[in-house]
């Protein structure tokens, strides 16, 4: 493809995602008439269930960056140590989340967890957030293990590993201590990409009946006009501030590097 067709080609792109992106930025701020205002916003953030609903994702997203982390870290590290022969294998359990549709993962957990099972979570508010926790992970293992298993490409973990044990250090501590601020860039990656995921996950919410995010701006569309495009760009601002952090926190690593 030559210059000109490869910069033809880059601006029809970006004037598919940037025109519909526009024109719904453009119509969130008409809810006065015959000016721009920001009343939807106001609206929006004065809402006391946006408030509840937001800060209710927040605290699940951190909560399941910080399962996500304790699960794949340890997971990619023995893989990439003792059994590299399986990474085809658990690199493939971890795209199953993006094939099976995550409808069919809340419908299995509300049929094995429900009130007449053998362990009735769905019957209690706290059992259902277990739920909800449960099927945010999965949804976020193919991010959070690809980024993790690049970082730890990208380190001798066999070397580090050796040289921390013939200086005594235990498991936990070459983990903690050795491998983890080795791939800190590569987590904070998959944490961002995880609370992009979190906040905006709309089926597992509903389906559990949980206050998150994702079933008020559902709830919202069918009482508003101009609110839903409102709520529509704060998640899509959310979304693009995640990325910018991880792009940020990789140039800052990479400096430290070579400055080192």
């Amino acid at each position: 493809m030559t210059r000109p067709a490869a910069w033809v080609a880059l601006v029809l792109g970006l004037l598919y995602f940037v025109i519909p992106l526009w024109g719904m930025a453009e119509f969130s701020l008409r809810m006065r008439r015959g000016v721009y205002s920001l009343d939807a916003y106001g609206s929006v953030l004065a809402n006391p269930e946006f408030q509840r609903t937001f800060g209710f994702s927040v605290l699940m997203a951190v909560v399941t960056i910080l399962v996500g982390v304790l699960l794949v870290v340890p997971t990619a590290y023995w893989v990439r140590l003792r059994m590299p022969r399986l990474r085809p294998v658990v690199e493939f359990i971890t795209l199953l989340p993006l094939v099976i549709p995550a409808i069919v993962i809340a419908f299995g957990y509300i049929r094995l967890y429900n009130t007449g099972s053998w362990l009735p979570l769905t019957g209690t508010a706290g059992g259902a957030n277990v739920l909800l926790l449960m099927g945010y992970t999965m949804l976020a293992l193919p991010y959070m293990y690809r980024a993790v298993d690049t970082g730890l490409a990208s380190v001798d973990v066999r070397t580090l590993t050796e040289a921390s044990q013939s200086l005594g250090a235990g498991w936990g501590t070459i983990l903690g201590r050795v491998i983890l601020p080795n791939v800190v860039v590569a987590v904070l990656s998959g944490a961002f990409l995880t609370f992009a995921i979190v906040i905006g996950e709309f089926t597992f919410a509903a389906l559990l009946d949980r206050p998150a995010f994702g079933p008020f701006m559902q709830r919202v569309g069918e009482d508003s006009a101009y609110e839903p495009s409102a709520l529509a760009v704060i998640a899509f601002a959310i979304t693009w501030a995640c990325m910018g952090l991880i792009g940020l926190v990789t140039r800052t690593q990479k400096h430290t590097r070579a400055g080192a």
